[in-house]
């Protein structure tokens, strides 16, 4: 279903992936500094989630500032919030390099504003932690004020997540967290050997394994 969602004087372009049953947890995902909501990954990630039972809300928002980002990230947790056509209990934000970067931001945001339960967790892949070859300048601020479960889906060889520096961050993370290597997976989630559906059908699985986990969680 094509939405457009409001973002100051103009319209985010979304698409929702809707199951076939009612969804009470939905997953908001965006894409990185390139391409938009139509990323093969996303696209995969989104039909997977809602063949198995999770509403998934993919939306594009040009623009390299991370500010910018954060902010239509935020337009769109508020949107979905207030939708009349699906009633949801709580979202997982999810975004892949400086989408994932964008979701960190708002939940560490929001979490200052607000103390409802709507955001449930945060999903990253391909967290861009540092730039290429510039290991000192971390990007973990976010990171390491969030409080709700975090998943990180990374590559073992990604140029801008080191996996030893990453391995340092989720330590000193007071979040619930997770880490799943993909091993020998470059930034762009690629691995000599192996092709791209086979390289999602892993990514997706862990992605919707580790939700189910947290949705249990939340039930107990």
């Amino acid at each position: 279903v094509k939405v457009k969602i409001p973002f100051g004087n103009k319209y985010l372009d979304a698409i929702f992936s809707v199951p076939e049953k009612k969804s009470t947890y939905g997953v908001i995902l965006t894409h990185g500094a390139g391409g938009d909501m139509n990323f093969p990954h996303l696209v995969s990630l989104s039909a997977y989630l809602a063949s198995h039972g999770v509403l998934c809300l993919r939306f594009t928002c040009k623009g390299l500032n991370i500010v910018y980002r954060t902010k239509a990230f935020k337009a769109v947790v508020e949107y979905l919030k207030l939708s009349d056509d699906y009633k949801l209990s709580g979202v997982f934000l999810a975004g892949r390099s400086m989408g994932s970067r964008a979701a960190a931001s708002v939940i560490r945001h929001l979490s200052q504003e607000d103390d409802d339960d709507f955001i449930q967790g945060l999903i990253c892949l391909s967290y861009p932690l540092h730039r290429p070859k510039l290991q000192s300048k971390l990007r973990d601020e976010d990171l390491l004020f969030i409080g709700c479960p975090v998943l990180f889906v990374s590559g073992s060889a990604d140029e801008m997540c080191e996996k030893q520096l990453l391995e340092g961050v989720a330590s000193k993370m007071k979040a619930p967290k997770k880490i799943h290597w993909i091993d020998k997976a470059n930034h762009g989630m690629a691995v000599k050997g192996r092709t791209t559906d086979d390289v999602m059908e892993e990514i997706n699985a862990q992605v919707f394994s580790w939700l189910r986990e947290n949705i249990e969680l939340e039930h107990k």
